[in-house]
């Protein structure tokens, strides 16, 4: 079943893809890496003028890494916003997604903990680092791949 964003997306010859909805009625889209950039800007012109977050999971051990955005529409007069679910999947070799930082300024701490826990990179966000784990951490905690490193903190005996 197709929602009324997608419908409008559709209208509008923007390339996407609808996942249906979730469980509390939010239309869900599936976004290609390379188009999320253009549409994150037409979906806040459209009046998305929230992001309300963003995470990222493992799809599959060796499968894509999925980067997901919640976005709702806020206008004054209106009781129920609207809320949008947006999933970019990227390739595990090559995880890169353009940065919605200069969208959605709340974008920056999100974007960098799905950088520094499973290593999807967000071009150009202006100080995409590690935000969690040390700078000399080696690798993605919470890629279903991930093999834990093999030490332990010396701890006191008092």
């Amino acid at each position: 079943m197709q929602g009324r964003l997608s419908a409008w997306l559709a209208k509008h010859g923007l390339v996407h893809r609808s996942l249906g909805f979730d469980y509390q009625g939010i239309e869900t889209l599936q976004i290609k890496p390379g188009d999320w950039h253009s549409i994150a800007v037409i979906l806040y012109v459209y009046g998305y003028n929230y992001l309300c977050s963003q995470c990222a999971y493992d799809v599959a051990p060796g499968g894509l890494l999925a980067s997901v955005y919640h976005l709702t529409r806020i206008a004054y007069g209106i009781d129920q916003p609207e809320e949008v679910c947006i999933k970019v999947f990227a390739p595990r070799w090559n995880p890169r997604i353009l940065s919605v930082f200069w969208v959605w300024k709340s974008a920056d701490f999100q974007e960098r903990k799905s950088y520094d826990m499973l290593g999807i990179f967000y071009d150009n966000h202006p100080h995409l680092k590690r935000i969690l784990m040390p700078e000399s951490w080696i690798g993605w905690p919470l890629r279903k791949d991930y093999i834990a490193p093999n030490f332990y903190e010396k701890q006191d005996a008092h």
